[in-house]
């Protein structure tokens, strides 16, 4: 799979990576068999995982399935709270989960960022803490995205981009290469919205570009903008995950290419 340089960052990150919304938020057998989920993300080079304190069970989940290969891992997650000591616990919670390190810490949804990146920075001079970062889901949120991004503590922002979802292709993404800032994609299937069935005729002129499945030209459509690093579909299926980190490797698509993927998705550009 390839790798690309985030931003201006010394990191070096995966193009597939792992989100655990919803997927990883599991107690019990599921939790366990979570593993299996992991497991294909080491197999296929997909060892960039995104959680967030917000996602329930998901930063525990997550944390035991990385159990003996922590170091080999790339681990984003957030913080989520306007009070400080319910931040501070969140903290606390995630290190706990994570081996004492966050790789990629975030302030999710912009929320109370100011007061967050004074703590994230912190943790960052202690070595508890990467690469710092920002994100938000909504497009009425982007101007104030954009103001967090401009602060010189951050390296990085996550976003939703996909077919159906360009908004940040006019300001965030311009801005983001400007400010030599790594780019996260969440919700590459906008949520599951995008993933109905395309033929195996409509997608056959994609063959070239190594692409057999309609989730696989979602995820290329999103990684042919190099000024996208890493995109972070969730699942709970090790076969998916397989089949997901098969759209990380060239040739990328060009611009024709990508507008025909936009057709099929039902969002002509």
């Amino acid at each position: 799979m390839e790798r690309r340089a985030f931003g201006n960052t010394a990191l070096e990150v995966p193009v597939i990576g792992m989100g655990t919304w919803k997927t990883f938020d599991v107690r019990g057998k599921e939790a366990d068999a979570r593993v299996r989920v992991t497991d294909a993300a080491f197999e296929t080079g997909a060892t960039f995982f995104d959680s967030s304190p917000m996602y329930g069970e998901a930063e525990q989940v997550l944390g035991q399935t990385l159990n003996g290969r922590r170091d080999r891992a790339i681990v984003a997650t957030k913080v989520w709270a306007s009070d400080d000591g319910e931040a501070e616990q969140q903290i606390d919670h995630a290190l706990s989960c994570f081996g004492g390190r966050v790789d990629v810490y975030q302030v999710h949804n912009i929320v109370a960022w100011r007061k967050r990146l004074e703590q994230l920075q912190r943790l960052k001079e202690e070595g508890a803490a990467g690469i710092i970062g920002v994100t938000h889901y909504s497009a009425s949120a982007y101007d104030d995205l954009l103001q967090a991004m401009r602060d010189p503590r951050v390296q990085a922002v996550q976003i939703p981009y996909n077919p159906a979802q360009r908004t940040v292709e006019s300001k965030i993404l311009p801005a983001a290469a400007d400010l030599g800032l790594g780019v996260i994609v969440m919700r590459p299937f906008a949520e599951g919205s995008l993933l109905s069935q395309v033929s195996k005729a409509a997608l056959a002129p994609l063959a070239p570009f190594g692409i057999t499945t309609w989730p696989q030209a979602l995820l290329k459509w999103i990684l042919s903008d190099t000024r996208c690093h890493v995109a972070i579909p969730a699942t709970s299926s090790a076969a998916h995950l397989r089949a997901n980190a098969a759209a990380g490797e060239p040739p990328w698509l060009g611009a024709d290419e990508r507008a025909y993927i936009s057709r099929l998705a039902g969002h002509p550009s």
